[in-house]
């Protein structure tokens, strides 16, 4: 009887991992689509400075802000597939738990973001 309780308590363990690793997964993958769309917005407003002949050390400025943003995507995309491996490493080793919520979810994921399984 103690077996059975030990398998559901390490099932919902590895439940609970799968769940915070697709959680990081997930936050991760909306900064990096959070840092593109700013990154484009800065690039707009280059281009609109630009057209209109704007002061140069404002141009200096929102280059800079347009460097960080970019620096910022390249950070999380590394951050993103470390993150999507473990992942994934995780669900292969978790096979025997497939018809849960948590590991229906982290596959799922994956496929959203286009991470190969």
């Amino acid at each position: 009887m103690l077996r059975g309780t030990n398998s559901m308590a390490d099932s919902s363990s590895r439940q609970r991992q799968l769940k915070i690793k697709t959680g990081v997964v997930r936050r991760i993958f909306k900064e990096e689509q959070s840092y593109k769309s700013e990154s484009k917005q800065h690039e707009e407003k280059m281009q609109t400075m630009k057209d209109e002949g704007s002061d140069e050390y404002l141009m200096k400025r929102q280059n800079l802000l347009l460097q960080e943003s970019t620096m910022m995507i390249g950070d999380c995309h590394h951050r993103l597939e470390a993150a999507c491996e473990s992942l994934s490493q995780l669900l292969e080793t978790e096979k025997e738990i497939e018809d849960t919520e948590e590991y229906k979810a982290a596959a799922e994921i994956l496929k959203e973001i286009g991470f190969e399984l």
